[in-house]
């Protein structure tokens, strides 16, 4: 392998990298605050996906993607909020949470995918990225728009992080993560903080969708592979502490890279869920995880 080979694959694992952490992110904030594992998380990401393609349409290339991705995102933020109350509320108080809000969340998934279906149709679809060009880093030829992806996720992913330590919500999101019965001594709102934390993991979904769809083609069931690999991350990182997917991300997007380098892409999948069942038989608090968990 020459070097400037091997700039490429670590290049290319690190933006995936990215785009991994922006996902897992939004489902760790949720298995954190609430308890449980949201299996709708890769239909959030085809819904925002769709969401961005379907109004980049109605306006030229540039401006499109934008427009878009921001429709995306705040759509996706109401719809995460709303699909709390749908499915998980109704279910908090009962001794099999726990169960029912993984059969409500994959219930949801085949609605969101089966509905996408039925609106969109099955053909591929694939957003028109805003830039095309392409920028050379120690004579690595990268395309400008998955740079940018990048950026805007690493942005993303401090903003959250600002807000969880820094405003009032983000404080009382962290209160009901840790104590649940004492947040709610202290006169927080609980379901509206686990509403939020719902909004916030969907609105992360959709914006790693509009990347992805930007990147890569499209259809109803697309869904699925960001599941696994949020899935893995999550469960291979931990969820002890904010930073913990996030690391794992750009430790799968880099493994992955390689893997599908040397191995092929049909033995990737095997590689990462032989890593997670690795972590979870030595260290099943993840990585970079403790025994407790906290946003």
């Amino acid at each position: 392998m020459s070097f400037e080979t091997l700039l490429f694959v670590l290049a290319s694992g690190i933006l995936l990298g990215g785009l991994y952490a922006l996902m897992a992110t939004g489902l760790a904030v949720v298995w954190t605050t609430l308890g449980v594992f949201n299996f709708a998380h890769g239909s959030f990401v085809a819904l925002g996906a769709y969401i961005a393609w379907q109004v980049s349409q109605l306006a030229p290339t540039g401006p499109g993607f934008v427009i878009g991705t921001c429709v995306a995102v705040t759509t996706m933020f109401g719809f995460g909020m709303m699909a709390h109350f749908i499915l998980i509320k109704p279910f908090e108080r009962n001794p099999s949470m726990v169960l029912l809000a993984v059969i409500a969340t994959l219930a949801a998934a085949t609605l969101i995918e089966n509905s996408l279906l039925l609106i969109w149709g099955p053909r591929d679809k694939l957003i028109a990225p805003p830039i095309t060009e392409h920028v050379s880093i120690l004579s690595v030829h990268i395309n400008a728009f998955e740079l940018m992806a990048l950026g805007v996720s690493a942005l993303t992913l401090l903003a959250l992080a600002l807000f969880l330590r820094r405003a009032r919500l983000g404080r009382s999101m962290r209160a009901v993560a840790q104590n649940r019965e004492a947040a709610e001594l202290m006169g927080l709102n609980v379901p509206l903080l686990f509403a939020l934390a719902f909004g916030l993991s969907a609105a992360a979904a959709a914006l790693a969708g509009s990347f992805i769809g930007a990147i890569r083609f499209i259809n109803p069931s697309f869904g699925v592979d960001p599941l696994m690999k949020a899935l893995v991350v999550v469960i291979l990182g931990g969820v002890a502490r904010f930073s913990s997917p996030i690391y794992a991300a750009f430790l799968v997007g880099i493994t992955e890279a390689f893997a599908s380098f040397f191995l092929g892409l049909y033995w990737t999948p095997a590689v990462l869920f032989s890593m997670m069942i690795a972590v979870l038989l030595i260290k099943p608090e993840g990585l970079f995880g403790y025994q407790s968990k906290t946003l």
